[in-house]
């Protein structure tokens, strides 16, 4: 399971593709230069229950310590992620 980024520099999303179709996806958007909102995750039945939404939240909080940036996760899902995984505390804002 690949995760991938497309940003814009005011929104952006980590997805997994499989065949050239988005399955799982977290979508997020800029809040200044250094935090991101996380304000969605989606996974879809081929690959529910199968960890891809953790491996969409780990990826967001790679890239966030690559960029000495924080993250701020509205979602519901990733804010749950975040309440487990203490060791991603770092990041949060």
């Amino acid at each position: 399971m690949k995760v991938e980024q497309e940003d814009n520099d005011k929104k952006g999303e980590f997805y997994i593709e499989i065949e050239g179709n988005r399955v799982a996806l977290m979508t997020y958007t800029w809040a200044g230069k250094d935090k991101l909102i996380i304000d969605h995750t989606e996974v879809g039945d081929a690959l529910r229950g199968k960890g891809a939404g953790y491996k969409l939240v780990a990826a967001s909080v790679e890239f966030a310590r690559n960029k000495n940036i924080k993250i701020l996760p509205l979602c519901p899902f990733a804010k749950s992620v975040f309440d487990k995984k203490l060791e991603y505390s770092d990041v949060l804002a």
